[in-house]
């Protein structure tokens, strides 16, 4: 390897620490690669056909994320290849989305919910993590809380809420009389998205069907939403989290159960804005009068 001269030293720290910090925490090959090199060896090459995205369930699909149609029955033969020849990974369509609904759909129980989730090929964010997130607690449990997605420690141990939001999470569920034996905690997204970035409004929606499903098996008698995006997911607003949080509102399931819904704070926002501390300990203040008056 090429001798590191003392002046770029502070330079690579630097990047290294901003690679740190964005969430890049392996290296994906086991040699370094000099792509500057290869880019300068290899001739130009004709830029690759754009793939036009599907906007129905009845559009044509790409040859590699081609679906069989014969139904639950060959449903390994059904599964979308999510990967190009190349190793690349091809953009999720809204076929994924579809098959996504018909796997939560078709699932009877959280054991095969998880399952399907698991054998689920159609999103990306698959991909890039280690582990599928499902939920933690007890799923005979009053209360649900559902938050965003993964992050570093949760993909890592495969469980929700276990970083520094996960330890204030089960502090604020101390304060009310609740812990991991009489809650239930899960994710909108169950696969951690790289370097801990926004999901796209696409990933959630392929993912939406899972989550919803998950709440109607589960069938508590409170849902806690976690921040703004679980917020917005499940109780279909645009409001953001500041103007929801404090205000009861509805989930209606697609059964047409509608369980009531308290949107609060995200502990990681809270660990950032001390201040609102305040605001969510009176949401999981109504919670817990909202427990106590539904028996």
């Amino acid at each position: 390897m090429t001798a590191v001269s003392r002046d770029n030293r502070p330079a690579i720290a630097d990047l290294l620490a901003f690679y740190a910090s964005a969430g890049v925490d392996e290296a994906l090959e086991e040699e370094p690669l000099n792509r500057f090199a290869e880019a300068a060896s290899k001739s130009p090459e004709p830029a690759p056909a754009t793939v036009t995205p599907t906007t129905g369930e009845n559009a044509a699909l790409p040859r590699s994320t081609s679906l069989s149609r014969a139904g639950m029955g060959d449903r390994q033969a059904a599964a979308p290849a999510v990967r190009a020849p190349s190793g690349t990974v091809t953009v999720p369509d809204e076929q994924q989305a579809a098959l996504a609904r018909q796997l939560a759909t078709t699932a009877t129980s959280l054991d095969e919910l998880r399952q399907h989730m698991a054998a689920f090929d159609g999103c990306n964010l698959k991909f890039t993590a280690k582990n599928l997130v499902f939920a933690d607690g007890n799923p005979n449990a009053a209360v649900m809380l559902v938050g965003e997605a993964p992050g570093r420690d949760e993909d890592l141990e495969g469980l929700p809420f276990v970083g520094r939001s996960g330890r204030l999470l089960d502090q604020m569920l101390a304060a009310i009389g609740l812990d991991r034996t009489s809650a239930y905690i899960a994710n909108v997204i169950p696969w951690r998205p790289p370097g801990n970035r926004t999901p796209t409004p696409h990933e959630t929606e392929i993912c939406r069907p899972f989550i919803e499903r998950q709440i109607e098996l589960v069938k508590p008698k409170v849902l806690v939403n976690l921040g703004g995006p679980s917020a917005k997911t499940l109780l279909n607003t645009t409001e953001g989290i500041l103007r929801l949080r404090g205000n009861w509102r509805v989930h209606t399931t697609a059964s047409g159960i509608a369980i009531p819904a308290m949107p609060t704070l995200h502990p990681a926002y809270l660990l950032r804005t001390p201040a609102h501390k305040k605001l969510a300990w009176r949401d999981f203040l109504e919670v817990k009068a909202k427990l106590r008056a539904l028996g």
